[in-house]
């Protein structure tokens, strides 16, 4: 069983990508719509945040989990890879989404001049830029917090106006950086990824994140057998919320592309 943890909806821009690219694995979903969004929290807030999302998540039978949340995967996940699964959880793993994008645009040399937007505590943690300079030196990165972006998309606002004039406000500093690339540190983010590429043109290629952390997965399973995720004939697909599960669905079902059934409530609180 392979988890998938969000703070709300964005996640499942991830695991959409995961239902295509990987099938034939049991998935569940835990959004934590209650407490979203996670970037104006504090880093000790967002490192119990995943904690209980965790705990959660394995008392599932889960064997691994993905952090389909930058804030989360930039404030809680080294801590929780370094402390808490030795203590608490050997031998399972949890792996964020940061990496992968930082790997994917630093290792090719065209780009040169990278963007990158998240929310307040993505940015301030400096994850991207970190990761992107360990890899290439030499690249040029520039970081925008863009924390109106994430209650929007979560109340159903990604595709009205008064969005898309808030990204052109976001984004008028890499038009004038003139970045190649464009990282979209937020999983909610690619739900508006039309409008971010009419805004920014031609002038910088702006990618599906979502694929990205799917084929990274992919590779990481084939790389590690000894976690012994079985593939199913009938593979499952659960879902749950810390909210109202009639939003999530009606929501969460414009972010997956597809009907979500098997909707449940959730406290994660002790």
């Amino acid at each position: 069983m392979i988890g998938v943890f969000d703070s709300g909806l964005g996640g499942l821009t991830v695991l959409k990508h995961f239902l295509k690219r990987l099938p034939q694995y049991n998935y569940i979903y835990l959004g934590d719509n209650a407490r979203v969004p996670y970037g104006e929290k504090s880093h000790e807030t967002i490192y119990q945040y995943v904690k209980e999302a965790i705990d959660f998540l394995f008392a599932q039978k889960c064997e691994i989990i993905i952090l389909a949340c930058n804030s989360a995967s930039a404030e809680a996940l080294r801590k929780i890879q370094r402390e808490y699964l030795p203590a608490k959880y050997p031998g399972k793993k949890v792996l964020g989404v940061i990496r992968p994008l930082a790997e994917k645009f630093s290792g090719n040399n065209k780009f040169k001049k990278i963007g990158i937007i998240g929310t307040n505590a993505t940015i301030a943690s400096n994850a991207y830029k970190t990761e992107i300079k360990k890899l290439n030196p030499s690249a040029k990165v520039y970081q925008q917090a863009t924390p109106l972006l994430v209650p929007l998309i979560e109340n159903g606002c990604a595709h009205q106006a008064e969005t898309k004039i808030i990204l052109k406000k976001y984004l008028k500093n890499f038009q004038i950086k003139k970045i190649d690339t464009l990282i979209l540190g937020c999983t909610h983010y690619p739900f508006v990824l039309k409008e971010i590429k009419e805004i920014m043109q031609n002038t910088c290629a702006v990618p599906d994140t979502g694929a990205i952390i799917a084929e990274s997965l992919e590779n990481y399973l084939a790389r590690h057998s000894e976690l012994k995720i079985k593939k199913s004939k009938s593979p499952k697909r659960l879902f749950y919320t810390t909210d109202d599960p009639i939003k999530f669905k009606k929501i969460g079902e414009k972010f997956l592309g597809q009907e979500i059934k098997n909707i449940k409530n959730v406290s994660l609180q002790k």
